[in-house]
């Protein structure tokens, strides 16, 4: 895979795991403790109607730890199983709230458990047991417990933490294909370069033809260093500019064409060697 490719599909899936975490995270901002205190008390207040009593009060959502809240009452209640399924889905519902959670109706009198059920998302199967069984009117705390919540927080920091890992790596991974490649430009300067009958060293800002020496000054040097580099290709303009000029804080306007001119009078004394104007595009050094 050429280096390109590599960090497309590196900058593919960071941005794939970035859009993940934020979609997740909208999905769980309505999870804070005061919504759903304030989803329960609703589903209390229903409750409360559906035992004809409109006077009596639903005390304060008490969240025992975590993700388990308390509801309770001021005064006795019965409890109708599918009736309590059906509100507390209903409420739920309504206030976007996860949709795995375990309700639990514990008697007040000895702490046992009257009544429980297991709610799921739609891709797993609910647990709602003995749903026609009516509680008789006592005393009452109704306990939910939502079981996603630590798997959320746990799954955005473990996401967090291999997005952060990712880029990391691909910093690492390009600054050191950056010194390799400036290393490789270094020593490969160093080489002499045979363009036809002419030898370049481009170290020296030098041409040879048999015994004769051309010495060129560093812009010349550095252009046909770089259409050596690329020899029979077509090299754009702005790509030599930039190189040339504007990476030394220089830009400049007809510099280029000048300079390309000089450098064809260097080389016209071989005729197998051609600078070519490709126009609107760049230069061309064929040998």
């Amino acid at each position: 895979m050429n280096t390109l490719k590599k960090y497309s599909s590196i900058a593919i899936l960071v941005l794939l795991s970035c859009l993940w975490l934020f979609w997740d995270f909208q999905n769980s901002v309505e999870y804070t403790p005061q919504n759903i205190k304030v989803a329960i008390r609703e589903v209390g207040h229903t409750i409360l109607l559906a035992n004809n009593d409109s006077l009596s009060l639903v005390f304060p959502v008490e969240q025992l730890g975590g993700s388990k809240y308390a509801l309770t009452f001021e005064k006795d209640i019965s409890l109708q199983p599918d009736s309590l399924v059906a509100l507390f889905k209903k409420g739920f519902d309504r206030a976007n709230l996860p949709k795995h959670y375990i309700v639990e109706v514990v008697q007040c009198t000895d702490g046992a458990i009257a009544y429980s059920y297991k709610m799921r998302n739609e891709n797993e199967k609910s647990i709602v047991p003995c749903g026609s069984r009516t509680l008789p009117k006592g005393c009452y705390r109704i306990e939910t417990q939502f079981l996603n919540q630590e798997n959320k927080v746990f799954k955005m920091n473990m996401l967090l933490y291999i997005t952060a890992l990712m880029i990391a790596f691909i910093f690492w991974d390009f600054f050191k294909y950056l010194k390799s490649s400036k290393t490789h430009r270094k020593e490969n300067a160093g080489h002499p370069i045979v363009l036809g009958n002419y030898v370049f060293f481009p170290n020296q800002n030098k041409l040879t033809l048999r015994r004769k020496e051309i010495l060129l000054s560093k812009k010349e040097g550095e252009l046909l260093f770089i259409l050596a580099s690329n020899l029979n290709l077509v090299v754009k303009r702005e790509d030599l500019v930039k190189k040339v000029w504007e990476d030394n804080g220089v830009v400049v306007g007809r510099s280029l064409d000048t300079y390309i001119s000089k450098l064809r009078k260097r080389l016209q004394e071989d005729e197998a060697i051609k600078l070519t104007n490709i126009h609107g595009v760049g230069y061309k050094l064929d040998v």
